[in-house]
């Protein structure tokens, strides 16, 4: 069984047949919420079952109250893992079209946040399994359920309220895994209001991959993350983004880098701006 963050096209190619393994195609646009699943619908890699960020990896928006994706509650997402086929025994491996960046990352961190850590992504995603000319198949695909278990990991989340005395004390970092310029406040099209958490440092998730959309080395992750962090416990290290999704991929980063496991803001910055008197810096 593999324990690996990151799983190769070609590894995961020879485990297609393997009942043990399950492939979770995660493809998602934020512009055009079904696009994903259409893209699915017309191919996947052969065995993938599709996971829907708005539909299954994400609780209820509450207007006002929660961020663009908030945290599924844990029946909910626990009836979704069963429903895909997962259970303590399986290895998860899951990919979108932008590097894991997606509803991959997600997928990934919510089976770690439940205590199942077999799980990985494609490094590439999408786009390294076509461009190696691997098989592929369309329609849709369902896998015989089976019953997961979840093992909620309640340290792994981090509240607006907590992200409020953390910015403040010097023994905290947080890290903003979105572009720079929507940190900086410019050129914001998402989110009603521009800018960032005040204190919180830019660390841009695409930075973490090479062109091609695989993950840069170990050693050049650490390089970038011990710059980064240094001097932070990795359980003193916050991760946010818009709205949770992004932020996951600079947790595996780290990880990658050997790092350790850093903290996620789970609501990211569309929770924290639903409170006018939470500040903003621009």
């Amino acid at each position: 069984m593999a324990d690996n963050l990151l799983i190769s096209a070609k590894e995961l190619a020879s485990h297609l047949d393997d009942p043990e393994w399950v492939i979770v195609d995660s493809r998602f646009k934020l512009a055009d919420p079904e696009k994903g699943r259409r893209d699915y619908e017309s191919a996947h890699i052969p065995g993938a079952v599709y996971a829907h960020l708005d539909n299954d990896l994400s609780g209820p928006i509450i207007k006002g109250v929660t961020g663009r994706h908030p945290m599924p509650e844990v029946n909910n997402i626990r009836a979704v893992f069963s429903r895909l086929g997962i259970d303590s025994s399986v290895q998860v491996v899951a990919y979108d079209d932008v590097g894991g960046a997606l509803a991959a990352g997600r997928v990934w961190w919510l089976l770690r946040w439940l205590g199942h850590k077999q799980a990985a992504l494609l490094d590439g995603g999408w786009q390294a399994w076509v461009s190696q000319g691997l098989a592929v198949r369309g329609g849709k695909e369902i896998r015989e359920p089976r019953v997961f278990i979840p093992h909620p990991r309640t340290e792994l989340i981090v509240s607006s309220k907590e992200v409020e005395k953390m910015r403040k004390d010097p023994r905290f970092l947080l890290l903003d895994a979105r572009t720079a310029e929507r940190y900086r406040g410019e050129n914001e099209t998402i989110d009603p209001v521009a800018g960032h958490i005040p204190g919180a440092i830019s660390a841009p998730y695409l930075d973490n991959l090479n062109p091609d959309g695989t993950f840069r080395s170990d050693e050049s992750l650490a390089k970038r993350y011990k710059r980064l962090v240094e001097g932070f416990p990795i359980d003193h290290v916050v991760a946010y983004c818009g709205s949770g999704v992004t932020a996951t991929h600079d947790i595996l980063a780290m990880m990658k880098a050997g790092l350790g496991e850093a903290r996620l803001y789970a609501g990211s910055y569309s929770e924290w701006i639903t409170d006018p008197k939470r500040p903003v810096e621009k």
